[in-house]
Parts: C-alpha cells; structure tokens; sequence
C-alpha cells in the first residue's frame, strides 16, 4: 500500500478499522477509538522521519520503505487497541521496523529486485552548491571514504550504529535487535572507531 502520503493511508486505513467491526465495537467506543486514531498519527508525524531513515537503511526502495512504515503504524494501532504496553513506543517502533525491514529485505532478494543504492541519491542531495570545486572535491572523498567504512562495517555494528544515529539509548538498540548492552556498547565503539580512522586519512 504505498502513497505519496503514507500518512493519509495509515489514516484511511485506520478509519477502515482493523478486524472484525463487531470486536472493535465492544472493545472502544467511537470516542475512544478517534482518540487511538489521533495518537497512532501523532506518534507517525514524530517517529516516521527517523524510521524512514532506519528502514533506508536496509537497502530498500522508497516504495518498500513506506510499505514498512505503514505496516510499522499498523502494527502499532493493532498494539494499542489491545491495550498492550505504552511504554518506550520510540523503542518498540523501531523493533517493529528492524524486523519488517529484514522481512521485506529477504523478499527483495527471493523475488531478485534489484534497487538503486540510496547512498547514491543521498550523495547527490547533500552536495552543497555553495562550495568552491576544491572544497566539493575533498567534501566527496571524504563522503566516498565514510560510505565505503559504513558498507564494510559488519551488519549488526552498522545497524546501532544507525539506530545511535536516530537517538535511541543503548537498552532501546539492544532490544531493538535482539542483543545485550554489552553487544552494543562494543558494536558502537568498533563502528565509531572504524569511522573516526577513516575521517582522519
């Protein structure tokens, strides 16, 4: 279900309601369930630019990326109307999203689509105009020697290192995939170490 506004179908769908009407009916009242509506969107205006990101990050295209950021937002309406835990809702976003990520990353690969390095179209948006040919020179060196770091670095450092990126603490990345503190805290200072060299070549 992808839209040039996910967020104008995560409402629609949400409108649609989830599951059986009659369920949803002795569960909530209309009151209640406007008021879940309203707080599932509000948390997508707040969370879905870092998610996005997050999600990039896996290599997938932009239509698969808000595929899984809908996914994300439903998964969290279907949470909350089951009156499960509210807390650290940013933590458990980006758990859901690791996980639909990965998921959609192994369907890509079984089916053979093949997408555009996202690193490519990045490269290209963040050159600054201003700059003099020498200073843009370096700026891409520099850009091409960080991303080269970025792709060696091994899958589970470079995923806290992204999810460090977007402002989890370290318990949030550690529950997010799956892994101790202590796996973070090395995963981080080897990513960061890895980064830190290379930036002073």
């Amino acid at each position: 279900m992808s839209s040039s506004k996910p967020q104008d179908a995560i409402e629609l769908t949400l409108s649609l309601g989830m599951g059986d009407g009659a369920d949803c009916a002795r569960r909530d009242d209309a009151t209640a369930s406007r008021a879940l509506q309203a707080e599932v969107l509000a948390l997508f205006d707040e969370c879905s630019p870092g998610l996005r990101r997050y999600v990039r990050s896996f290599g997938l295209g932009a239509e698969a990326t808000e595929d899984v950021l809908q996914d994300v937002f439903l998964s969290l309406f279907r949470h909350l109307r089951l009156g499960r835990p509210r807390s650290n809702l940013q933590g458990w976003l980006f758990k859901v999203a690791h996980n639909l990520a990965l998921k959609q990353r192994r369907k890509r690969h079984r089916q053979q689509h093949t997408e555009s390095d996202w690193d490519a179209a990045l490269a290209g948006r963040a050159i600054d105009p201003g700059a003099n040919p020498e200073e843009r020179l370096a700026a891409d060196e520099r850009r091409g020697r960080l991303r080269a770091v970025v792709r060696a670095i091994p899958e589970r450092d470079r995923q806290c290192l992204f999810l460090r990126a977007e402002g989890l603490c370290y318990r949030d990345i550690a529950g997010a995939l799956g892994i101790s503190l202590g796996s973070v805290a090395k995963s981080l200072a080897r990513a960061v170490t890895r980064l830190s060299n290379a930036d002073r070549e």
